[in-house]
């Protein structure tokens, strides 16, 4: 439809980063951007790369062509090995530290230090205090890239300024939006059930960062003067959070809407909806407000979708809302004040002339960000990005001998060191594979494989840190207090055969 600027056009795109049906923003973005760009150039091959956070994958469609392992670095070397056989013009990376395996995500630098292709990266966080590593890396991956992209001009500001990259590396580019009709929410209320209500609304991935505690106890000071308000809260608890602490923060939530007496006003929808369903969500709200309490989110997706509908948006002014709100296009409110939350609702609601002019100037500002313009936006940096390459000449394959990955190990498995240990420890030998019991434990095998756990847990390997504190139990259990040292052997039937070991 749109034809590549350049005299060469890109035959072949590769998005990296997450990708549904993982359920994560990234994964929505990569998603929507990758088909954005095929919907637009249809002369373009866009294929994907997503990144594994589980060991058995996702249901990918088939835009998928490489899988990455999170925590697996070769995964990395492979995955650039097959870009250049499979003649892929352009890589675009999505940037997340959270995303890729290694201290603050390094694992994809090995991934970028590989290609001999363009490569343009869209940067999802910028940091404004990052630790050393976060710096480091941050800094190699735009050294690494021809172009950077960044989705607010806070963002551009930090790069410079923090991390010192060139302002003419850097390309603005808002995050993209579906393309939706203004329209009065009363039109989608009769879905949900909520007819005849004001709709309060806030969706996304629940973690204890998104607020949502602040517009409940928000909530009695609203419903004082306007009893018919609801408040929905759509979506799933983020994948991490559950996995680590499974539904607490959505349990607290429920216990204090209960607490406040609010319960029958509040509405949770457990489940990830997809876009159309989102959709009428935001369609059917009066207000939608991200209550955010953590002022260092350089963009936020919710916040794009919901401005560009056309809603009136209440938030706490973290950085992109900040941006984005700006000359009445939304209200702020501090953070973790539900005082100021309720006010600013009930201001709203008091005065539909102001509510509905804030809605327009929302709307009018979300058009530049609907997603056939972000491509366009998109292929003009790629082109770009090409044009800046200095000699490049499609790479093709390249023959590695074996000494061109001198450290290749495959993948690391524990399942030996799982099988020596029982709910005591360590044991000290074994007959080939099998556990020999005759010879039972001790405890400088346990410190050993103590220390070789939390090796493994400083480069992300999740199953250590049960085992290290088995091994660490059984060290604590060693010490004898009466004698101030460590007693050494233990026989399997868990008696000490002596109340000192040696000194080593």
């Amino acid at each position: 439809m749109h034809p590549s600027s350049n005299h060469l056009p890109i035959g072949r795109i590769a998005f990296i980063g997450n990708y549904w049906p993982r359920q994560c923003g990234i994964a929505t973005f990569t998603t929507d951007l990758c088909e954005a760009i095929a919907a637009e150039y249809a002369e373009t091959t866009c294929i994907a790369l997503p990144v594994n956070d589980i060991e058995t994958g996702y249901a990918y469609p088939t835009r998928v062509r490489f899988e990455l392992a999170e925590k697996d670095i070769e995964s990395y070397l492979r995955a650039a090995d097959f870009l250049h056989t499979h003649n892929v013009d352009l890589v675009c990376l999505q940037h997340e530290y959270g995303i890729f395996g290694g201290r603050a995500g390094s694992h994809i630098l090995a991934l970028l230090r590989a290609l001999r292709v363009p490569i343009v990266t869209t940067l999802h966080t910028i940091l404004k205090d990052p630790d050393p590593d976060q710096r480091r890396v941050l800094q190699e991956v735009a050294a690494e890239s021809d172009r950077l992209v960044v989705m607010s001009a806070r963002g551009a500001e930090f790069l410079q300024e923090i991390y010192h990259v060139p302002p003419d590396k850097i390309d603005l580019i808002p995050h993209g939006i579906p393309d939706v009709p203004f329209v009065d929410p009363s039109f989608h209320k009769d879905l949900f059930g909520v007819e005849g209500k004001i709709v309060l609304l806030s969706f996304g991935l629940l973690s204890p960062n998104k607020g949502i505690e602040n517009v409940i106890a928000a909530l009695p000071a609203i419903l004082s003067r306007y009893p018919n308000v609801v408040y929905i809260i759509v979506g799933v608890t983020h994948p991490h959070v559950l996995r680590h602490d499974g539904e607490t923060y959505r349990l607290s939530l429920q216990w204090m809407a209960q607490e406040k007496g609010v319960e029958g006003q509040v509405i949770f929808y457990n489940r990830f909806v997809g876009l159309e369903e989102l959709l009428e969500f935001i369609g059917a709200a009066d207000i939608y407000i991200t209550p955010y309490v953590n002022p260092a989110q350089i963009v936020s997706g919710t916040l794009a979708y919901t401005l560009g509908a056309g809603k009136a948006v209440i938030s706490t002014p973290y950085w992109y809302a900040e941006e984005m709100l700006a000359e009445g296009r939304g209200a702020l409110v501090p953070f973790r004040e539900p005082a100021a939350l309720a006010e600013q609702v009930m201001a709203l609601l008091d005065n539909e002339a102001k509510r509905h002019a804030m809605r327009k100037r929302a709307y009018l500002h979300g058009r530049t960000m609907i997603w056939p313009h972000v491509a366009q936006d998109y292929m003009r940096t790629f082109d770009r990005a090409r044009a800046e390459r200095r000699n490049f000449v499609p790479p093709g394959f390249t023959v590695k001998t074996l000494d061109y990955y001198p450290a290749d190990l495959p993948p690391l498995k524990l399942d030996h060191l799982r099988h020596m240990a029982d709910e005591t420890g360590i044991l000290q030998h074994a007959i080939f594979t099998v556990p020999n019991y005759h010879e039972g434990y001790c405890t400088d095998d346990n410190a050993r494989a103590l220390m070789v756990s939390t090796l493994l847990e400083e480069i992300g390997n999740g199953e250590a840190t049960e085992l290290a504190s088995r091994y660490l139990a059984f060290v604590w259990y060693a010490f004898n207090a009466e004698t101030g040292r460590f007693r050494n052997f233990m026989d399997y039937q868990r008696h000490w055969l002596e109340d000192r070991g040696s000194d080593d």
